[in-house]
């Protein structure tokens, strides 16, 4: 009797965020080799239980391990894995050496277009304020016709439609449906780009697109898979790395659109009329990459809320879970602290980040009036951050490394960059240090996106529950930007100097609500956790005794109120054989009541849903046409098809 896995050829996930883990994109689930014998029986089920990327061959779970074996131990599952990509990718490569582009396009890029959008416009309207004060001083720059109070209130009211916008949409996303959100989110970002007004729709897309890659990853089956426990993390990240495109892509269109309708140069002075082709184009653009994605969600993602109904009908709630919210917050308050505090720190840096640059120019080009300069170093600069996107994508499922760790050293990074250059301003913005200035500058994007700008993206959906994932994410990512609007307001009462002093502190913030509040979920298996909440939701909180309170991924604040004290591997084992046999038991007695001509049996593998009809009196029900490939050729119970075979053995 061997472990197994089956590969379907037809994707089980059409029309959820894809999200690459390795180039097959078929439903795969672990089987074993061959029909079990009645003495196997238990084997079958530890199969299940004790996936072995997660527990030794002993059953013992890696974060039970002393830490030398723990390294050793997932060391040995991570390389295992990463030999399993690269044959995969050289499969691919062998048949069509064109096929890892398309498989990145339709893995990496769809799943976080909305994102890439989203970035686009968002930051086009700090790209194209440097352009508009060269052409309309007196309103821009000189403050003749418009008041500085009126030009900043415009970065405030965008800041402020991006807060109202990333609530309201993540409570659309946990009341409507993950589907109908991403859609309505298109929709408004597409009609605020023909206003040229797109702050609602543009940070809409942080809580939908998190929840829905996040959900597609962990998938809506009971069983969870390899793919979710081992590039989870490595999955949503991907998605959110292509705000860093969007952000690439703009500025370098901006670029060429200023040769384009400045006779080939970019230096001033620089027309009106340029000026208003180039802002004008440069949202154009976006206006139909978003139409198209109203298209793309309407029509070819209609699975994308699969398990969030699955989670609601099986809690028996329609429209808004209120009760989830209320047990969320009262179980799960201090992530809530973590991930909203940690996020408003984090964008006080990104948004800090700013004023390194036009120092260095300064410094390097005095005198300098051409935008032309700005956007190449800004476009230098976007660069270095998708290296730094790329690298947290790559490691953060390193259970060594993970999520806490990683935004730890972000902050702590961040934190130095800002330090050194605050205290030693005037040493460092001298032209013959203008160098080590601009390294720094570099670093600190590097390790923001490296750090916590990733890693708050993505922990702002993994420690919630499924049924107010999006509203917890939108909550925390206002909160960020609730962090830029306050840089935004002080930045305008202080001088450069005191920025410096000033950013740090958030820093220091950041590390101590991520310390105290964050649990490390890396290498956790959300379906766990979703067990958990269900035994919450039950009232039976203390009755859950499985690895979502094992100490490993609680957080210090969750531990010293005694979450962990439950955990039992033991009592655990026998809870989840209930668990399982009593969920099996359920889906049967729905599937005989049901009229439906097709049944989806994603959540077992054969083997086990074979071991429980053999164990188990419930009538069982083998519909025509299962989707799933069951083998199901008739309407006659299992159970009438066993005596009919003990009546041939006779």
């Amino acid at each position: 009797m061997a472990l197994h896995h089956h590969h379907h050829h037809d994707p089980i996930n059409q029309g959820i965020f894809s999200a690459p883990h390795d180039p097959a994109t078929g439903g795969d689930h672990a089987s074993i080799v061959g029909p079990p014998l009645q003495s196997d029986e238990d084997k079958v089920l530890k199969s299940l239980i004790y996936p072995d990327d997660t527990y030794t061959s002993e059953g013992t779970y890696w974060a039970d391990l002393p830490f030398g074996k723990q390294l050793a131990f997932n060391a040995k599952v991570d390389m295992a894995e990463a030999a399993k990509e690269l044959r995969s990718t050289g499969y691919m490569v062998k048949e069509d050496a064109l096929s890892p582009v398309a498989w990145y396009f339709k893995n990496a890029i769809l799943p976080g277009a909305g994102l890439g959008l989203e970035g686009y416009v968002l930051f086009s309207i700090g790209n194209v304020t440097p352009l508009f004060a060269a052409v309309w001083p007196s309103c821009w720059g000189k403050y003749t016709v418009c008041t500085k109070t009126w030009v900043d209130a415009i970065s405030y009211l965008e800041i402020s439609g991006i807060i109202v916008g990333q609530i309201i949409v993540g409570f659309l996303g946990d009341g409507i449906g993950r589907r109908w959100g991403l859609i309505q989110d298109a929709i408004v970002m597409f009609i605020g780009l023909l206003m040229l007004v797109a702050s609602w729709g543009t940070r809409g897309e942080y809580p939908m697109t998190a929840t829905a890659a996040m959900e597609n990853a962990t998938g809506s089956g009971k069983v969870s898979t390899k793919e979710d426990r081992l590039h989870r993390g490595r999955k949503v990240t991907m998605a959110f790395l292509m705000q860093g495109w969007g952000q690439f892509f703009n500025q370098s269109l901006l670029i060429v659109l200023l040769l384009i309708f400045h006779h080939g140069s970019g230096n001033p002075p620089y027309s009106a009329v340029a000026a208003q082709w180039i802002f004008r184009v440069s949202f154009a653009i976006p206006a139909l990459g978003t139409l198209w994605l109203v298209y793309y969600r309407y029509y070819k993602m209609p699975l994308a809320s699969k398990t969030l109904k699955a989670v609601k009908k099986k809690a028996r709630v329609t429209g808004y879970d209120v009760q989830s919210l209320k047990l969320t917050c009262k179980h799960f308050g201090g992530r809530l602290i973590a991930t909203a505090g940690a996020w408003f720190a984090n964008d006080v840096f990104f948004y800090g980040n700013k004023l390194f640059q036009s120092q260095f120019i300064a410094v390097i080009s005095p005198g300098n009036k051409s935008v032309m300069t700005g956007w190449l170093w800004n476009l230098v600069n976007v660069g270095v951050s998708l290296c730094g996107y790329y690298l947290a994508s790559f490691l953060i499922d390193n259970k060594f490394i993970g999520r806490k760790r990683l935004q730890q050293l972000g902050f702590l990074m961040d934190i130095v960059l800002f330090v050194v250059p605050g205290w030693h301003y005037s040493y460092y913005t001298t032209k013959a240090h203008i160098g080590a200035f601009q390294t720094m500058y570099f670093l600190s994007s590097f390790f923001n996106q490296f750090g916590p700008n990733s890693t708050t993206f993505l922990v702002a959906a993994e420690v919630y529950p499924t049924p107010v994932r999006a509203t917890a994410h939108g909550v925390s990512a206002a909160a960020g930007k609730l962090g830029a609007l306050t840089a935004a307001v002080v930045f305008t009462y202080i001088d450069i100097v005191e920025k410096f002093h000033f950013v740090p502190w958030f820093g220091l913030v950041g590390m101590i609500v991520t310390f105290i509040f964050l649990p490390d979920t890396t290498g956790l298996d959300l379906k766990e956790q979703e067990r958990r909440f269900e035994y919450i939701r039950a009232g039976r909180e203390h009755e859950y005794h499985g690895i979502a309170v094992h100490p490993h991924h609680l957080s210090v604040w969750e531990r010293f109120r005694g979450a962990g004290k439950s955990y039992n591997p033991e009592l655990d084992y026998k809870d989840k054989v209930k668990d399982i046999r009593e969920e099996w038991t359920n889906r049967q007695v729905e599937k005989v009541a049901s009229d439906d001509l097709v049944i989806f049996d994603d959540e077992y593998p054969p083997e086990i849903h074979d071991y429980f009809v053999r164990t188990s009196s419930v009538p069982v029900v083998k519909k025509k046409n299962s989707p799933q490939g069951s083998g199901a050729d008739s309407d006659e119970t299992s159970n009438e098809k066993n005596e009919k075979n003990e009546e041939a053995n006779s």
